[in-house]
C-alpha cells in the first residue's frame, strides 16, 4: 500500500515502537528495496535515498524556498491508502520538471513511472520478504531522539476511514466543480457578441489552471506535512545533509506524499475533474461539424454552408480547446512556482492538525449532507410556488446536475484507479470514462431533442444527466496532464484516439438523429 515518504534516517516509528522490532525491519527493508530500485532507474545515487524513503523536506536548492531546515524525526503521515491511488492523474509527474531552467536536466515520463510502479508491485507479490537488516545507527538514533523528547506518536488512519474521507471529499468537490462549471458557462456565453460561442472552453481552461497549480505546488501540503518538528536548535549536519538531497528526487517524493492525502485527491480528482468536461468538448466538436453550434441564447437559424467550412469549424473547436487547456495547465504550474515564496513567508500552508482532526471528519457530514440537500431540492424545488410555476428553472439548471454529479465523479475515480496502471503508455481508465461519458451525453442530447417526446420533468432529468453525470464522469484536466506527461509519440496516439473515438461516437449517436428527423426544440429551460 502507498505510504507517505519519510525524511528520516534509520528509525521512523512512533513512541513505543522499538526500532529492532520485526515489523519495523520488514517495513524498512521493503521500502529501502523499492527506493534503491527507483534510484537506479532514475539515475540518482543511492545516497539520495535513506531510511524509509526519499527526503522530501530539504528543497532549498532551486527556486523553491526551503520550508524548514530541521530534520523531522516524527513518524510520517499514515493514511492507509490503496496502491491503486498511485494511478490517479499523471502519477508523480509535475507539469514543470525543470523550474530552475537548468541547461541540463533529466525529464521523467508517465510511462516510466507507471511501468516502474507496476513492476515493483508485481515483484513484491511474488518474492518472499527479505530477512530483516537493521541499520547500525537506527537504535542509537531512536534512543537519542527518545531522550530528546522528539519521537512522536504515529498518526494511524485505518483503510476504511481513509476511503471514507476520500469518497466524502470527492462528493463534496464534485458538487463544487459542477456548480463552478455551470456558473462559468453562464457567465462567459450569455453576453452579447461573445468571441467564442461554444460554452465548454472556459471551464476546461480554468479547471486545467487549477490542476496545474495543484500538481506543481509544494507549499499547500508541505514536504513535512503530518510530521511534528522538534524544538528548534542548531544542527551542524543540516546544511551538509541538504546538499546531499537531489531536488528532483525530493520533488518526486513530495508528489507521492500528496497522493496519500484525501484532501488533495478531492481537489485534483474531484474538483478539477468535475470542473472540466471532455464529453461537452466532444459535443461542441460535433455541433460545429453539423453546423448546429449557435451562440448561447441565439434564436437565429444557422446559415447553410458546405462541408469544407464545417471541417474548418471542427478544427477550430478542437485546436482552441486543446491549446487553451494545455496552456492553462502550464500557467497554473508557473503560478505555483511564482508564489511559492509568499506561501513560505506568510506560512500559508494547510495546517495538518486542522485537516486531519477536524476537516477530515467534518467533510463526511458536508459531502453526504450536501448531496442529500441536492436531492431534496430536486424533489421540492424552491421556485415551484413562484408566480410562474411553469417556468421552473432550478431543477433543469442545477439541482438535477448536482444529484448525478457525485455518481459520475466516483465512477471516474475508481475506473482511473484500477485501469490507468494497466497500460503505462495509454491511460486506459481516463480513456474509458471519457468514451463512456461521451456516449451517454450523446444519448441524453438525442432524447432531449427528439420531436414530440417526453415532458418538462423528463427533459430536466436528461439535462441533469448530461451536465452532472457526464460532466463529472469525463475530464479534460486529467487528460491534458497525461498528454503533457507522456512521451511525444504516445501522447499523439492517446490524444488522437480520445478525440477521434469520441467524435466517432457522437457521429453515430447524435448524427443518427440529426441527419434523419433533425433536432427538435428542447422542452425545458436549461
Amino acid at each position: 500500500m502507498m505510504t507517505a515518504p519519510s525524511d528520516t534516517e534509520g528509525y521512523t516509528g512512533g513512541q513505543g515502537d522499538s526500532p529492532d522490532s520485526p515489523d519495523r525491519n520488514r517495513q524498512r527493508n521493503l521500502v529501502d528495496d523499492h527506493n534503491h530500485n527507483q534510484g537506479q532507474d532514475d539515475g540518482y545515487s543511492q545516497g539520495h535515498v535513506t531510511g524509509t524513503g526519499l527526503h522530501p523536506l530539504h528543497q532549498s536548492q532551486g527556486r523553491y524556498p526551503r520550508a524548514s531546515s530541521r530534520r523531522a524525526s516524527a513518524a510520517p503521515l499514515n493514511y492507509d491508502v490503496p496502491d491503486d491511488y498511485a494511478h490517479l492523474e499523471a502519477s508523480n509527474i509535475s507539469p514543470v520538471q525543470n523550474p530552475d531552467e537548468d541547461p541540463i536536466t533529466r525529464l521523467d515520463t508517465l510511462e516510466r513511472v507507471r511501468t516502474r510502479d507496476r513492476d515493483y508491485l508485481r515483484e513484491q507479490r511474488r518474492k518472499p520478504l527479505p530477512p530483516p537488516q537493521e541499520p547500525e545507527s537506527s537504535a542509537e538514533d531512536y534512543e537519542r531522539e527518545k531522550q530528546a523528547g522528539v519521537v512522536a506518536k504515529r498518526q494511524k488512519v485505518s483503510r476504511l476511514a481513509t476511503e471514507l474521507y476520500t469518497i466524502s471529499y470527492l462528493i463534496f468537490f464534485s458538487l463544487l466543480g459542477t456548480l463552478a462549471r455551470l456558473g462559468l458557462q453562464a457567465l462567459t456565453s450569455a453576453y452579447p457578441q461573445s468571441p467564442i460561442i461554444f460554452p465548454s472552453i472556459w471551464p476546461n481552461f480554468a479547471g486545467c489552471v487549477v490542476m496545474g497549480f495543484l500538481a506543481e505546488d509544494r507549499m499547500l501540503f508541505r514536504p513535512d506535512w503530518g510530521q511534528q518538528q522538534p524544538n528548534p536548535k542548531k544542527d551542524d549536519d543540516d546544511d551538509e545533509e541538504a546538499k546531499d538531497i537531489d531536488p528532483a528526487a525530493a520533488k518526486k517524493a513530495h508528489m507521492a506524499l500528496k497522493k496519500t492525502i484525501p484532501l488533495y485527491v478531492g481537489l485534483a480528482t474531484g474538483f478539477c475533474g468535475s470542473f472540466t468536461s471532455f464529453s461537452s468538448f466532444i459535443r461542441d466538436i460535433y455541433l460545429a461539424l453539423s453546423n448546429d453550434l449557435a451562440a448561447h441564447g441565439s434564436s437565429a437559424a444557422p446559415v447553410s454552408r458546405n462541408g469544407g467550412y464545417s471541417f474548418m469549424a471542427l478544427l477550430a473547436v478542437t485546436i482552441t480547446t486543446i491549446s487553451l487547456s494545455l496552456s492553462g495547465l502550464f500557467a497554473g504550474a508557473h503560478l505555483a512556482i511564482a508564489i511559492a515564496t509568499l506561501f513560505t513567508r506568510f506560512d500559508l500552508g494547510l495546517p495538518y492538525t486542522f485537516v486531519s482532526r477536524i476537516l477530515d471528519r467534518l467533510i463526511v457530514l458536508l459531502g453526504f449532507g450536501c448531496w442529500l440537500g441536492a436531492v431534496l431540492l430536486s424533489i421540492w424545488p424552491p421556485d415551484r410556488h413562484s408566480a410562474q410555476p411553469e417556468k421552473e428553472r432550478w431543477r433543469g439548471t442545477a439541482t438535477f446536475a448536482l444529484v448525478f454529479a457525485p455518481l459520475g465523479c466516483l465512477t471516474r475515480f475508481y475506473a482511473s484507479a484500477h485501469l490507468n496502471g494497466r497500460l503505462p503508455s495509454f491511460p486506459l481508465g481516463t480513456f474509458v470514462v471519457n468514451m463512456l461519458g461521451t456516449a451517454v451525453l450523446g444519448m441524453a442530447w438525442d432524447l432531449n431533442h427528439v420531436p414530440s417526446l417526453g415532458g418538462v420533468v423528463g427533459c430536466q432529468v436528461l439535462q441533469g444527466v448530461a451536465d452532472g453525470f457526464c460532466g463529472c464522469l469525463t475530464t479534460v484536466s486529467t487528460w491534458v496532464s497525461e498528454l503533457a506527461a507522456l512521451r511525444r509519440r504516445h501522447a499523439y496516439v492517446y490524444g488522437g484516439a480520445s478525440v477521434g473515438g469520441g467524435l466517432a461516437l457522437m457521429v453515430v449517436v447524435m448524427g443518427s438523429l440529426r441527419w434523419t428527423e433533425g433536432f427538435g426544440e428542447v422542452k425545458c429551460i436549461s
